[in-house]
């Protein structure tokens, strides 16, 4: 399976994404197990439906440490369908954050550090979820890619963004 991945200034990445009408579809199915496929092969934490050049609302959270995030939590490969934020932390935390689709550059971006998440898993089930820490950090950073945003939408400071080479320096 091949795995394009969208590139800052391509045009799906500033499209507000469609919901998902019939998640057994043929061609759903198909965009989920490229994004799987997708988020493996190129040391993701998570990717957007958009990043494929699929404007769907899906996103996939695959948090484990790898080379691009060596400090990752393990978590279980969620596939997440027209999610919707119910609820945030009044609390903001600066992090490090990248993204496949703008390589080489991470950036210091403020996000909550709760959010409470109702979206459709795979199996077609509601779900709600309370996601804190790095993984609400992931989620609300490919939940921006479904509403047309990327991360360095959000920086605050141009000083908050560096090169992806000094960021490795700096996290050892």
């Amino acid at each position: 399976m091949s795995c394009k991945i969208a590139k800052l200034g391509e045009d799906v990445l500033r499209l507000k994404a469609k919901k998902v009408k019939d998640i057994h579809s043929d061609a759903i199915q198909t965009i989920i197990k490229e994004m799987l496929s997708c988020v493996k092969k190129s040391n993701g934490v998570g990717l957007a439906a958009p990043q494929v050049f699929h404007s769907y609302e899906i996103l996939i959270i695959s948090s484990h440490p790898n080379e691009r995030y060596p400090h990752a939590p393990y978590m279980e490969d969620e596939i997440i369908i027209n999610p919707t934020i119910i609820e945030k932390s009044k609390e903001k935390e600066k992090g490090w954050e990248g993204c496949l689709s703008i390589p080489g550059i991470r950036a210091q971006v403020p996000r909550h550090t709760k959010i409470k998440v109702k979206y459709t898993n795979i199996n077609n089930e509601e779900k709600t979820e309370i996601f804190e820490g790095f993984i609400a950090r992931v989620f609300q950073h490919e939940y921006d890619h479904l509403k047309g945003l990327v991360y360095l939408d959000r920086v605050e400071d141009m000083k908050d963004i560096i090169t992806e080479e000094i960021y490795f320096k700096k996290i050892d």
